[in-house]
């Protein structure tokens, strides 16, 4: 009996060692026929990005878009995380040359604070921006900011705050990925270029006339054009709202008449937003 148990053994180990033999042959097959060539830029690309997998740059993470720069000749400059020196890199590897790029970062279109704002209704809905917007009886401003902080919950690097009502921008923590921008209902937080170190920005997005503006905010602009007769060269008209041509005040537009289109403004509304724009941006 005990041969018999040892030639069983046997025989099962001989079995299992030829379906091991089979299946390495078919394995082998299938991994020659099917394999796919990845291109070896997808990697360094993806080795070149800060790894944020913010999706600031219209792509669902870093992996993505380096598929898209390596295989569909997606531009190399559209990471904001990283700055010029991650969009070098990037063209380095794929051969190209870049310009120095300009980094965009957020500022709030909105200078009243929530509870400085007219007509403040008390809300029992969910307390989000975007659940607070549709409802649309929050407040009498249907342009001015909600103060729920769907733009705070959005960003990943702790750059936004709720200061005293107020939406305020950490620029040292910010990566100008553009999430808070994306996440605001009222498209209040704009994505700017900084060209230099401190921008002019008219903080309202009312549209509507003067008269109607100062029912519901102290701070709003109310169209009277002050700025514009200030300086022309770099505040516009839209309808009944002044807003900042900033490629214009890119071009050196004068100092001295910026400063007065901002003392001349009677509700206040016009504010010189400070950042680092001035300091390389990729912060590894």
């Amino acid at each position: 009996m005990f041969p018999a148990v040892v030639l069983s053994i046997v025989l099962s180990a001989a079995v299992l060692l030829v379906l091991g033999l089979i299946m390495t042959v078919i394995l082998g097959w299938a991994n020659e026929t099917f394999h796919v060539e990845i291109d070896p830029r997808i990697r360094q690309v993806q080795a070149a990005l800060p790894g944020a997998n913010c999706g600031a740059c219209g792509y669902l993470g870093c992996e993505e878009y380096a598929e898209a720069v390596a295989e569909k000749g997606e531009s190399p400059d559209l990471c904001p995380v990283g700055g010029h020196g991650c969009a070098a890199k990037i063209a380095e590897i794929m051969g190209l040359d870049i310009s120095e790029s300009v980094t965009a970062y957020p500022v709030i279109r909105c200078g009243a604070a929530k509870c400085d704002k007219k007509g403040v209704r008390e809300y029992h809905g969910e307390m989000t921006c975007t659940a607070a917007s549709i409802s649309g009886s929050v407040q009498g401003c249907a342009y001015g900011c909600l103060g729920l902080g769907d733009c705070v919950r959005s960003c990943n690097f702790d750059a936004i705050h709720l200061v005293e009502g107020h939406v305020v921008v950490d620029y040292d923590m910010c990566v100008s990925c553009g999430a808070c921008a994306r996440a605001c209902p009222r498209n209040i937080i704009e994505m700017v270029p900084f060209h230099s170190g401190t921008m002019p920005v008219v903080a309202c997005r009312n549209r509507d006339f003067g008269k109607d503006v100062k029912q519901v905010c102290d701070v709003g602009c109310i169209g009277c054009e002050a700025c514009v007769k200030a300086a022309g060269d770099v505040f516009k008209m839209s309808g009944n709202l002044a807003y900042v041509d900033h490629e214009q005040f890119d071009k050196g537009a004068s100092a001295s008449t910026v400063e007065e289109a901002v003392e001349k403004c009677p509700t206040g509304c016009i504010l010189m937003i400070r950042s680092d724009a001035e300091n390389e941006q990729g912060k590894e």
